[in-house]
Protein backbone atom coordinates (compact mmCIF):
# COMPACT_ATOMS: atom_id res chain seq x y z
CA UNK A 1 0.00 0.00 0.00
CA UNK A 2 1.43 3.31 -1.08
CA UNK A 3 1.44 6.19 1.35
CA UNK A 4 0.85 9.68 -0.03
CA UNK A 5 2.47 12.61 1.82
CA UNK A 6 0.80 16.01 1.50
CA UNK A 7 3.08 18.73 0.07
CA UNK A 8 3.80 21.38 2.74
CA UNK A 9 2.02 24.68 2.23
CA UNK A 10 4.08 27.57 0.87
CA UNK A 11 4.88 29.75 3.89
CA UNK A 12 5.41 33.52 4.01
CA UNK A 13 9.06 32.75 4.77
CA UNK A 14 9.33 30.76 1.53
CA UNK A 15 7.68 33.55 -0.40
CA UNK A 16 9.99 36.25 1.00
CA UNK A 17 12.99 34.11 0.08
CA UNK A 18 12.17 34.81 -3.55
CA UNK A 19 12.65 38.53 -2.86
CA UNK A 20 16.28 37.72 -2.10
CA UNK A 21 16.70 35.22 -4.96
CA UNK A 22 14.66 36.92 -7.66
CA UNK A 23 16.28 34.97 -10.49
CA UNK A 24 14.06 32.08 -9.27
CA UNK A 25 10.88 34.14 -9.07
CA UNK A 26 9.17 33.39 -12.38
CA UNK A 27 10.00 29.66 -12.17
CA UNK A 28 9.23 29.08 -8.46
CA UNK A 29 6.56 31.60 -7.42
CA UNK A 30 2.95 30.44 -7.16
CA UNK A 31 0.19 32.01 -9.22
CA UNK A 32 -0.95 34.30 -6.41
CA UNK A 33 2.54 35.71 -5.98
CA UNK A 34 2.98 36.19 -9.71
CA UNK A 35 -0.32 38.04 -9.98
CA UNK A 36 0.66 40.31 -7.11
CA UNK A 37 4.00 41.14 -8.77
CA UNK A 38 2.28 41.95 -12.07
CA UNK A 39 -0.20 44.16 -10.22
CA UNK A 40 2.65 45.99 -8.50
CA UNK A 41 4.38 46.59 -11.83
CA UNK A 42 1.16 47.83 -13.40
CA UNK A 43 0.69 50.26 -10.50
CA UNK A 44 4.28 51.51 -10.84
CA UNK A 45 3.73 52.09 -14.55
CA UNK A 46 0.37 53.78 -14.08
CA UNK A 47 1.19 55.98 -11.10
CA UNK A 48 4.89 56.74 -11.61
CA UNK A 49 5.37 56.28 -15.33
CA UNK A 50 7.94 53.48 -14.92
CA UNK A 51 8.63 51.31 -17.97
CA UNK A 52 9.19 47.65 -17.11
CA UNK A 53 9.93 44.90 -19.64
CA UNK A 54 8.73 41.30 -19.79
CA UNK A 55 9.36 39.04 -16.79
CA UNK A 56 10.97 41.80 -14.73
CA UNK A 57 10.87 41.63 -10.97
CA UNK A 58 10.73 44.45 -8.43
CA UNK A 59 10.76 43.26 -4.82
CA UNK A 60 8.13 44.62 -2.49
CA UNK A 61 10.97 44.80 0.06
CA UNK A 62 13.03 47.22 -2.06
CA UNK A 63 12.92 51.02 -1.80
CA UNK A 64 12.19 52.24 -5.33
CA UNK A 65 11.67 56.02 -5.49
CA UNK A 66 13.02 56.86 -8.94
CA UNK A 67 12.01 59.89 -10.95
CA UNK A 68 12.67 57.79 -14.06
CA UNK A 69 12.90 53.99 -14.12
CA UNK A 70 13.25 51.85 -17.24
CA UNK A 71 14.01 48.14 -16.89
CA UNK A 72 14.59 45.84 -19.84
CA UNK A 73 13.26 42.29 -20.10
CA UNK A 74 14.22 39.90 -17.25
CA UNK A 75 15.85 42.65 -15.17
CA UNK A 76 15.21 42.45 -11.45
CA UNK A 77 15.52 44.55 -8.29
CA UNK A 78 15.99 42.40 -5.18
CA UNK A 79 14.98 42.90 -1.56
CA UNK A 80 16.75 45.64 0.35
CA UNK A 81 17.81 47.51 -2.79
CA UNK A 82 17.65 51.31 -2.65
CA UNK A 83 17.04 52.83 -6.06
CA UNK A 84 16.43 56.53 -6.76
CA UNK A 85 17.07 59.20 -9.39
CA UNK A 86 17.16 58.13 -13.03
CA UNK A 87 17.90 54.50 -13.84
CA UNK A 88 17.76 53.11 -17.35
CA UNK A 89 18.74 49.45 -17.50
CA UNK A 90 18.85 47.05 -20.42
CA UNK A 91 17.79 43.40 -20.50
CA UNK A 92 18.97 40.71 -18.06
CA UNK A 93 20.35 43.10 -15.46
CA UNK A 94 20.40 42.29 -11.75
CA UNK A 95 20.35 44.55 -8.72
CA UNK A 96 20.99 42.04 -5.97
CA UNK A 97 20.02 42.39 -2.28
CA UNK A 98 20.98 45.68 -0.62
CA UNK A 99 22.32 47.23 -3.79
CA UNK A 100 22.21 51.05 -3.88
CA UNK A 101 21.78 52.69 -7.30
CA UNK A 102 21.22 56.44 -7.09
CA UNK A 103 21.54 59.50 -9.28
CA UNK A 104 21.79 59.34 -13.06
CA UNK A 105 22.74 55.77 -13.98
CA UNK A 106 22.54 53.90 -17.28
CA UNK A 107 23.13 50.14 -17.46
CA UNK A 108 23.60 48.24 -20.69
CA UNK A 109 22.44 44.66 -21.26
CA UNK A 110 23.41 41.82 -18.91
CA UNK A 111 24.91 43.96 -16.16
CA UNK A 112 25.09 41.96 -12.93
CA UNK A 113 25.50 43.89 -9.67
CA UNK A 114 26.45 42.05 -6.47
CA UNK A 115 24.96 42.56 -3.04
CA UNK A 116 25.83 45.61 -0.92
CA UNK A 117 27.24 47.50 -3.91
CA UNK A 118 26.71 51.26 -4.38
CA UNK A 119 26.50 52.90 -7.79
CA UNK A 120 26.31 56.62 -7.02
CA UNK A 121 25.66 58.88 -9.99
CA UNK A 122 25.71 62.12 -7.99
CA UNK A 123 27.86 64.01 -5.51
CA UNK A 124 27.84 66.90 -3.05
CA UNK A 125 29.87 70.03 -3.60
CA UNK A 126 32.32 70.71 -0.76
CA UNK A 127 32.54 74.45 -0.17
CA UNK A 128 34.15 74.81 3.28
CA UNK A 129 31.82 77.51 4.60
CA UNK A 130 28.58 75.59 4.04
CA UNK A 131 27.48 72.46 5.86
CA UNK A 132 27.52 69.50 3.50
CA UNK A 133 23.83 68.72 3.89
CA UNK A 134 23.00 72.27 2.73
CA UNK A 135 25.14 72.14 -0.37
CA UNK A 136 23.70 71.46 -3.82
CA UNK A 137 24.06 68.10 -5.51
CA UNK A 138 25.96 67.67 -8.73
CA UNK A 139 25.61 64.81 -11.20
CA UNK A 140 27.72 63.79 -14.18
CA UNK A 141 26.19 60.34 -14.37
CA UNK A 142 27.47 56.77 -14.57
CA UNK A 143 27.37 54.57 -17.66
CA UNK A 144 27.93 50.82 -17.47
CA UNK A 145 28.15 49.06 -20.82
CA UNK A 146 27.06 45.54 -21.80
CA UNK A 147 28.01 42.26 -20.12
CA UNK A 148 29.63 43.80 -17.04
CA UNK A 149 30.00 41.99 -13.73
CA UNK A 150 30.11 44.22 -10.65
CA UNK A 151 31.01 42.24 -7.54
CA UNK A 152 29.74 42.66 -3.99
CA UNK A 153 30.65 45.68 -1.84
CA UNK A 154 31.84 47.69 -4.84
CA UNK A 155 31.52 51.50 -4.92
CA UNK A 156 31.25 53.24 -8.30
CA UNK A 157 31.49 57.03 -8.10
CA UNK A 158 29.89 59.70 -10.23
CA UNK A 159 31.38 60.39 -13.64
CA UNK A 160 32.63 56.84 -14.31
CA UNK A 161 32.12 54.96 -17.57
CA UNK A 162 32.63 51.18 -17.57
CA UNK A 163 33.37 49.50 -20.90
CA UNK A 164 31.84 46.31 -22.31
CA UNK A 165 32.74 42.99 -20.66
CA UNK A 166 34.58 44.61 -17.76
CA UNK A 167 34.70 43.08 -14.27
CA UNK A 168 34.77 45.17 -11.07
CA UNK A 169 36.16 42.90 -8.36
CA UNK A 170 34.52 42.66 -4.93
CA UNK A 171 35.34 45.64 -2.72
CA UNK A 172 36.64 47.83 -5.54
CA UNK A 173 36.28 51.61 -5.28
CA UNK A 174 35.97 52.79 -8.86
CA UNK A 175 36.88 56.46 -9.31
CA UNK A 176 37.81 56.58 -13.00
CA UNK A 177 36.77 55.01 -16.28
CA UNK A 178 37.26 51.28 -16.76
CA UNK A 179 38.35 50.11 -20.24
CA UNK A 180 36.35 47.49 -22.09
CA UNK A 181 37.39 43.98 -21.09
CA UNK A 182 39.38 45.07 -18.02
CA UNK A 183 39.30 43.40 -14.61
CA UNK A 184 39.85 46.04 -11.92
CA UNK A 185 40.04 45.90 -8.14
CA UNK A 186 41.29 47.70 -5.05
CA UNK A 187 40.88 51.17 -3.56
CA UNK A 188 41.12 53.08 -5.77
CA UNK A 189 40.46 50.46 -8.43
CA UNK A 190 43.33 49.60 -10.76
CA UNK A 191 43.79 47.16 -13.59
CA UNK A 192 44.45 43.59 -12.40
CA UNK A 193 44.26 41.74 -15.71
CA UNK A 194 42.14 41.53 -18.83
CA UNK A 195 38.98 39.50 -19.24
CA UNK A 196 39.14 40.43 -22.92
CA UNK A 197 42.63 41.73 -23.84
CA UNK A 198 42.84 44.66 -26.26
CA UNK A 199 43.71 43.59 -29.78
CA UNK A 200 47.49 43.69 -30.23
CA UNK A 201 48.78 46.64 -32.20
CA UNK A 202 45.46 48.41 -32.39
CA UNK A 203 44.21 51.64 -30.88
CA UNK A 204 41.35 51.74 -28.45
CA UNK A 205 37.74 52.21 -29.39
CA UNK A 206 38.04 55.99 -29.09
CA UNK A 207 40.24 56.21 -32.18
CA UNK A 208 43.38 57.02 -30.25
CA UNK A 209 45.72 55.99 -33.06
CA UNK A 210 43.99 58.35 -35.47
CA UNK A 211 44.11 61.19 -32.94
CA UNK A 212 47.84 60.62 -32.46
CA UNK A 213 48.37 60.52 -36.21
CA UNK A 214 46.39 63.73 -36.66
CA UNK A 215 48.39 65.57 -33.99
CA UNK A 216 51.70 64.63 -35.60
CA UNK A 217 50.50 65.74 -39.04
CA UNK A 218 49.02 68.99 -37.72
CA UNK A 219 52.13 69.86 -35.71
CA UNK A 220 54.40 69.34 -38.73
CA UNK A 221 52.10 71.31 -41.00
CA UNK A 222 51.90 74.26 -38.60
CA UNK A 223 55.49 74.24 -37.31
CA UNK A 224 56.63 77.21 -39.41
CA UNK A 225 53.60 79.28 -38.40
CA UNK A 226 54.20 78.45 -34.75
CA UNK A 227 57.84 79.58 -34.99
CA UNK A 228 56.86 82.73 -36.91
CA UNK A 229 54.36 83.56 -34.17
CA UNK A 230 57.11 83.52 -31.54
CA UNK A 231 59.78 85.34 -33.56
CA UNK A 232 60.42 88.96 -32.55
CA UNK A 233 61.92 90.79 -35.57
CA UNK A 234 62.73 93.84 -33.44
CA UNK A 235 65.23 91.90 -31.32
CA UNK A 236 66.02 89.09 -33.73
CA UNK A 237 65.18 86.62 -30.95
CA UNK A 238 62.46 84.13 -30.12
CA UNK A 239 59.99 84.74 -27.32
CA UNK A 240 58.02 81.99 -25.60
CA UNK A 241 54.75 83.58 -26.71
CA UNK A 242 53.76 86.91 -28.25
CA UNK A 243 54.12 89.78 -25.79
CA UNK A 244 56.77 88.09 -23.67
CA UNK A 245 60.43 89.05 -23.36
CA UNK A 246 63.11 87.01 -25.13
CA UNK A 247 64.78 84.33 -23.00
CA UNK A 248 67.62 81.89 -23.49
CA UNK A 249 65.23 78.97 -23.19
CA UNK A 250 62.94 80.32 -25.92
CA UNK A 251 65.83 80.16 -28.42
CA UNK A 252 66.50 76.57 -27.41
CA UNK A 253 62.84 75.51 -27.49
CA UNK A 254 62.61 76.91 -31.02
CA UNK A 255 65.60 74.79 -32.07
CA UNK A 256 64.07 71.68 -30.46
CA UNK A 257 60.67 72.22 -32.13
CA UNK A 258 62.19 72.89 -35.55
CA UNK A 259 64.38 69.79 -35.33
CA UNK A 260 61.45 67.68 -34.16
CA UNK A 261 58.92 68.79 -36.76
CA UNK A 262 60.97 70.19 -39.66
CA UNK A 263 64.18 68.19 -39.34
CA UNK A 264 66.14 71.43 -39.63
CA UNK A 265 67.11 74.58 -37.74
CA UNK A 266 64.49 77.33 -37.28
CA UNK A 267 64.25 79.14 -40.62
CA UNK A 268 64.34 82.63 -39.09
CA UNK A 269 68.18 82.52 -38.94
CA UNK A 270 70.83 80.39 -40.56
CA UNK A 271 72.10 77.46 -38.47
CA UNK A 272 75.50 79.15 -38.31
CA UNK A 273 74.01 82.34 -36.87
CA UNK A 274 72.15 80.38 -34.22
CA UNK A 275 75.22 78.37 -33.26
CA UNK A 276 77.35 81.50 -33.01
CA UNK A 277 74.83 83.24 -30.80
CA UNK A 278 74.35 80.34 -28.38
CA UNK A 279 78.08 79.68 -28.07
CA UNK A 280 78.79 83.38 -27.49
CA UNK A 281 76.43 83.43 -24.51
CA UNK A 282 78.53 80.94 -22.49
CA UNK A 283 80.55 82.48 -19.69
CA UNK A 284 84.17 81.30 -20.20
CA UNK A 285 85.01 81.38 -16.50
CA UNK A 286 82.18 79.15 -15.22
CA UNK A 287 80.97 77.49 -18.42
CA UNK A 288 77.40 78.52 -17.55
CA UNK A 289 74.93 80.58 -19.59
CA UNK A 290 73.17 83.35 -17.68
CA UNK A 291 69.66 84.62 -18.38
CA UNK A 292 69.22 87.53 -20.77
CA UNK A 293 69.18 90.94 -19.13
CA UNK A 294 67.50 94.15 -20.24
CA UNK A 295 70.26 94.69 -22.82
CA UNK A 296 69.51 91.21 -24.28
CA UNK A 297 72.93 89.98 -23.20
CA UNK A 298 73.38 87.21 -20.61
CA UNK A 299 73.84 88.29 -17.01
CA UNK A 300 77.15 86.80 -15.81
CA UNK A 301 76.37 83.73 -13.67
CA UNK A 302 77.58 83.60 -10.11
CA UNK A 303 80.41 81.18 -9.31
CA UNK A 304 79.84 77.77 -7.73
CA UNK A 305 77.39 74.90 -8.21
CA UNK A 306 75.01 76.40 -9.51
CA UNK A 307 73.39 79.75 -10.32
CA UNK A 308 69.58 79.09 -10.30
CA UNK A 309 69.13 81.64 -13.12
CA UNK A 310 71.60 79.78 -15.31
CA UNK A 311 71.61 76.11 -14.38
CA UNK A 312 68.82 74.84 -16.67
CA UNK A 313 70.68 76.35 -19.60
CA UNK A 314 73.27 73.57 -19.19
CA UNK A 315 70.51 71.34 -20.56
CA UNK A 316 68.66 73.62 -22.96
CA UNK A 317 71.64 75.35 -24.60
CA UNK A 318 73.75 72.21 -24.61
CA UNK A 319 71.12 70.15 -26.41
CA UNK A 320 70.18 72.99 -28.78
CA UNK A 321 73.83 73.22 -29.84
CA UNK A 322 73.95 69.45 -30.20
CA UNK A 323 70.90 69.51 -32.52
CA UNK A 324 72.59 72.24 -34.56
CA UNK A 325 75.68 70.06 -34.93
CA UNK A 326 77.81 71.99 -32.47
CA UNK A 327 78.71 72.10 -28.78
CA UNK A 328 79.69 74.47 -25.97
CA UNK A 329 82.89 76.36 -26.72
CA UNK A 330 84.15 75.95 -23.15
CA UNK A 331 83.83 73.16 -20.57
CA UNK A 332 81.39 73.64 -17.72
CA UNK A 333 84.23 74.59 -15.40
CA UNK A 334 82.24 74.64 -12.17
CA UNK A 335 81.66 70.90 -12.70
CA UNK A 336 85.03 70.06 -14.23
CA UNK A 337 86.69 71.42 -11.09
CA UNK A 338 84.38 69.53 -8.66
CA UNK A 339 86.04 66.77 -6.63
CA UNK A 340 84.19 63.65 -5.38
CA UNK A 341 83.98 65.34 -1.98
CA UNK A 342 82.39 68.40 -3.61
CA UNK A 343 79.83 66.19 -5.33
CA UNK A 344 78.92 64.33 -2.13
CA UNK A 345 78.75 67.58 -0.19
CA UNK A 346 76.44 69.06 -2.82
CA UNK A 347 74.17 66.01 -2.74
CA UNK A 348 74.00 65.93 1.04
CA UNK A 349 73.10 69.61 1.33
CA UNK A 350 70.08 69.26 -0.96
CA UNK A 351 66.67 69.32 0.71
CA UNK A 352 65.62 65.77 -0.15
CA UNK A 353 63.04 65.75 2.65
CA UNK A 354 60.76 68.58 1.47
CA UNK A 355 62.31 69.80 -1.78
CA UNK A 356 63.08 66.67 -3.80
CA UNK A 357 62.22 68.37 -7.08
CA UNK A 358 64.89 71.05 -6.57
CA UNK A 359 67.35 68.39 -5.44
CA UNK A 360 66.64 66.31 -8.54
CA UNK A 361 67.05 69.41 -10.69
CA UNK A 362 70.50 69.97 -9.17
CA UNK A 363 71.47 66.37 -9.96
CA UNK A 364 70.18 66.70 -13.54
CA UNK A 365 72.30 69.80 -14.15
CA UNK A 366 75.37 68.17 -12.57
CA UNK A 367 75.02 64.96 -14.57
CA UNK A 368 74.40 66.81 -17.83
CA UNK A 369 77.39 69.10 -17.28
CA UNK A 370 79.53 66.00 -16.75
CA UNK A 371 78.13 64.65 -20.02
CA UNK A 372 79.07 67.78 -22.02
CA UNK A 373 82.51 67.86 -20.45
CA UNK A 374 83.08 64.19 -21.29
CA UNK A 375 81.98 64.84 -24.88
CA UNK A 376 84.59 67.61 -25.04
CA UNK A 377 87.29 65.31 -23.63
CA UNK A 378 87.36 67.02 -20.22
CA UNK A 379 87.30 64.21 -17.68
CA UNK A 380 87.11 66.37 -14.58
CA UNK A 381 88.30 65.26 -11.17
CA UNK A 382 88.85 61.49 -10.92
CA UNK A 383 85.95 59.74 -9.22
CA UNK A 384 83.48 62.65 -9.40
CA UNK A 385 81.00 60.88 -11.70
CA UNK A 386 81.37 57.65 -9.74
CA UNK A 387 80.61 59.58 -6.56
CA UNK A 388 77.41 60.93 -8.11
CA UNK A 389 76.18 57.57 -9.40
CA UNK A 390 77.27 55.71 -6.27
CA UNK A 391 75.43 58.12 -3.99
CA UNK A 392 72.25 57.80 -6.06
CA UNK A 393 72.46 53.99 -6.11
CA UNK A 394 72.88 53.76 -2.35
CA UNK A 395 70.28 56.38 -1.45
CA UNK A 396 67.37 55.20 -3.61
CA UNK A 397 64.60 54.02 -1.28
CA UNK A 398 63.96 50.24 -1.52
CA UNK A 399 60.32 51.01 -0.68
CA UNK A 400 59.57 53.69 -3.28
CA UNK A 401 62.52 53.36 -5.65
CA UNK A 402 62.90 57.14 -5.47
CA UNK A 403 65.09 59.68 -3.75
CA UNK A 404 63.65 61.88 -1.03
CA UNK A 405 60.87 61.59 1.50
CA UNK A 406 57.26 61.25 0.32
CA UNK A 407 54.54 63.06 2.20
CA UNK A 408 53.58 66.61 3.04
CA UNK A 409 50.73 68.57 1.50
CA UNK A 410 51.66 67.57 -2.05
CA UNK A 411 51.80 63.84 -1.41
CA UNK A 412 54.19 62.17 -3.85
CA UNK A 413 54.56 65.17 -6.18
CA UNK A 414 57.99 66.31 -4.97
CA UNK A 415 59.65 62.90 -4.96
CA UNK A 416 58.23 61.79 -8.32
CA UNK A 417 59.10 65.05 -10.05
CA UNK A 418 62.54 65.01 -8.45
CA UNK A 419 63.05 61.43 -9.58
CA UNK A 420 62.47 62.37 -13.21
CA UNK A 421 65.05 65.14 -13.07
CA UNK A 422 67.67 63.13 -11.17
CA UNK A 423 67.30 59.99 -13.29
CA UNK A 424 67.14 61.90 -16.59
CA UNK A 425 70.52 63.53 -16.12
CA UNK A 426 72.22 60.36 -14.88
CA UNK A 427 70.87 56.86 -15.49
CA UNK A 428 68.75 57.73 -18.52
CA UNK A 429 71.35 59.96 -20.11
CA UNK A 430 74.04 57.30 -19.64
CA UNK A 431 71.86 54.31 -20.56
CA UNK A 432 72.26 52.70 -17.12
CA UNK A 433 69.58 50.64 -15.33
CA UNK A 434 67.86 52.41 -12.45
CA UNK A 435 67.69 50.80 -9.00
CA UNK A 436 64.43 49.23 -7.79
CA UNK A 437 62.49 49.66 -11.08
CA UNK A 438 59.40 47.77 -9.86
CA UNK A 439 59.08 50.04 -6.84
CA UNK A 440 59.45 53.07 -9.12
CA UNK A 441 56.50 51.82 -11.16
CA UNK A 442 54.42 51.25 -8.01
CA UNK A 443 55.12 54.73 -6.67
CA UNK A 444 54.57 56.56 -9.95
CA UNK A 445 51.28 54.74 -10.60
CA UNK A 446 50.11 55.64 -7.10
CA UNK A 447 51.03 59.29 -7.70
CA UNK A 448 49.23 59.33 -11.06
CA UNK A 449 45.96 58.59 -9.25
CA UNK A 450 46.14 61.91 -7.35
CA UNK A 451 43.31 64.00 -8.84
CA UNK A 452 44.93 67.24 -7.66
CA UNK A 453 47.51 66.86 -10.40
CA UNK A 454 46.05 64.48 -12.96
CA UNK A 455 42.45 65.45 -13.50
CA UNK A 456 42.44 66.70 -17.11
CA UNK A 457 42.04 70.34 -16.11
CA UNK A 458 44.76 70.11 -13.43
CA UNK A 459 47.51 68.70 -15.63
CA UNK A 460 50.62 70.61 -16.56
CA UNK A 461 53.59 69.61 -18.67
CA UNK A 462 56.00 69.13 -15.76
CA UNK A 463 53.74 66.85 -13.78
CA UNK A 464 52.78 64.65 -16.72
CA UNK A 465 56.33 64.47 -18.09
CA UNK A 466 57.59 63.51 -14.64
CA UNK A 467 55.23 60.50 -14.69
CA UNK A 468 55.64 59.54 -18.35
CA UNK A 469 59.44 59.46 -18.39
CA UNK A 470 59.97 57.25 -15.29
CA UNK A 471 57.38 54.77 -16.57
CA UNK A 472 59.08 54.77 -19.97
CA UNK A 473 62.50 54.37 -18.33
CA UNK A 474 61.33 51.34 -16.30
CA UNK A 475 59.20 49.76 -19.02
CA UNK A 476 61.69 46.92 -19.44
CA UNK A 477 60.75 45.55 -16.02
CA UNK A 478 57.31 44.58 -17.35
CA UNK A 479 55.97 45.33 -13.87
CA UNK A 480 52.24 46.17 -13.92
CA UNK A 481 52.56 46.64 -17.66
CA UNK A 482 48.84 46.62 -18.39
CA UNK A 483 48.27 49.40 -15.89
CA UNK A 484 51.10 51.45 -17.35
CA UNK A 485 49.58 51.10 -20.82
CA UNK A 486 46.14 52.01 -19.49
CA UNK A 487 47.48 55.17 -17.82
CA UNK A 488 49.52 56.11 -20.88
CA UNK A 489 46.53 55.77 -23.18
CA UNK A 490 44.36 57.86 -20.88
CA UNK A 491 46.86 60.71 -20.58
CA UNK A 492 47.68 60.48 -24.27
CA UNK A 493 44.04 60.72 -25.29
CA UNK A 494 43.71 63.94 -23.30
CA UNK A 495 46.98 65.48 -24.51
CA UNK A 496 46.56 64.96 -28.26
CA UNK A 497 43.34 66.97 -28.32
CA UNK A 498 44.79 70.17 -26.79
CA UNK A 499 46.59 71.56 -29.84
CA UNK A 500 45.75 75.21 -30.55
CA UNK A 501 45.78 75.86 -34.29
CA UNK A 502 48.85 77.80 -35.39
CA UNK A 503 49.99 78.29 -31.80
CA UNK A 504 50.80 74.88 -30.34
CA UNK A 505 50.36 73.89 -26.72
CA UNK A 506 50.31 75.69 -23.39
CA UNK A 507 52.27 74.52 -20.37
CA UNK A 508 49.04 74.16 -18.34
CA UNK A 509 46.11 72.17 -19.70
CA UNK A 510 43.30 74.52 -20.75
CA UNK A 511 40.19 74.74 -18.59
CA UNK A 512 37.50 77.40 -18.01
CA UNK A 513 38.87 78.04 -14.50
CA UNK A 514 42.33 78.87 -15.90
CA UNK A 515 41.30 80.44 -19.19
CA UNK A 516 43.34 83.49 -20.12
CA UNK A 517 46.22 82.76 -17.77
CA UNK A 518 49.78 82.81 -19.08
CA UNK A 519 50.27 79.15 -18.16
CA UNK A 520 47.51 77.99 -20.51
CA UNK A 521 48.56 80.27 -23.38
CA UNK A 522 50.23 78.26 -26.16
CA UNK A 523 53.97 78.88 -26.41
CA UNK A 524 57.32 77.35 -27.27
CA UNK A 525 58.00 75.79 -23.87
CA UNK A 526 54.60 74.15 -23.59
CA UNK A 527 54.77 72.93 -27.18
CA UNK A 528 58.27 71.47 -26.85
CA UNK A 529 57.46 69.70 -23.59
CA UNK A 530 54.05 68.33 -24.58
CA UNK A 531 55.31 67.02 -27.93
CA UNK A 532 57.98 65.07 -26.05
CA UNK A 533 55.40 63.86 -23.50
CA UNK A 534 53.10 62.72 -26.29
CA UNK A 535 55.93 60.68 -27.81
CA UNK A 536 56.73 58.98 -24.48
CA UNK A 537 53.07 58.19 -23.79
CA UNK A 538 52.51 57.03 -27.35
CA UNK A 539 55.51 54.72 -27.15
CA UNK A 540 54.21 53.20 -23.92
CA UNK A 541 50.85 52.72 -25.65
CA UNK A 542 52.43 51.19 -28.75
CA UNK A 543 51.49 54.16 -30.94
CA UNK A 544 54.70 56.18 -31.29
CA UNK A 545 54.99 55.14 -34.92
CA UNK A 546 51.83 57.11 -35.69
CA UNK A 547 53.42 60.45 -34.74
CA UNK A 548 56.04 60.77 -37.43
CA UNK A 549 58.61 62.34 -35.11
CA UNK A 550 61.01 61.29 -32.34
CA UNK A 551 62.64 63.65 -29.79
CA UNK A 552 66.40 64.15 -30.18
CA UNK A 553 67.09 66.88 -27.63
CA UNK A 554 66.63 67.25 -23.88
CA UNK A 555 63.85 64.63 -23.87
CA UNK A 556 65.44 62.16 -26.28
CA UNK A 557 64.63 58.52 -25.43
CA UNK A 558 68.05 57.16 -26.38
CA UNK A 559 71.06 57.50 -24.07
CA UNK A 560 73.10 60.56 -24.99
CA UNK A 561 75.92 60.55 -22.49
CA UNK A 562 79.31 59.04 -22.01
CA UNK A 563 80.80 57.58 -18.89
CA UNK A 564 83.84 59.59 -17.92
CA UNK A 565 86.92 57.58 -18.93
CA UNK A 566 88.88 56.14 -16.05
Amino acid sequence: MRTHTKEPATTELDRSALDFTPWRFWSDADEERRDRQLALQAELGRERGYVLGERCFVSELASVTNDVLELGDRTYVAAGAYVSGTLRAGRDCSLNPYTVVRGDVRLGDAVRIGSHTSVLGFNHSMEPDTEVHRQPLTSTGITVSDDVWIGSHVVVLDGVTVGDKAVLAAGAVVTKDVPAGAVVGGNPARLIRWRVPPAAGTADVGGLAQAVRDLGATAREQARALLDRCWDPATGLFVDAPGKAPTVRAQCDAVEIADLLLGAAPPQLTPEEQVERLRSWQDPATGMVGELGADLEPVPPRPGLFDPAADYHVLSVGYALDLLGSAFEHPVAVVADATPADVIHGLERQDWRTGAWSAGHWVDVLGTAMHWNARAGVAGAPGAQEALLGWLLTHASPRTGLWGMPGGPDGLLQVVNGYYRASRGTFAQLGLPVPHPERVVDTVLEHARDPRFFRPERQNACNVLDVAHPLWLTRGSGHRGDEVVELARGLLGQAVRRWSSGAGLGFQAPHPSTAGTSATAPGLQGTEMWLAIVWLLADLAGLAGELGYRPRGVHRPEPAGLLVPA
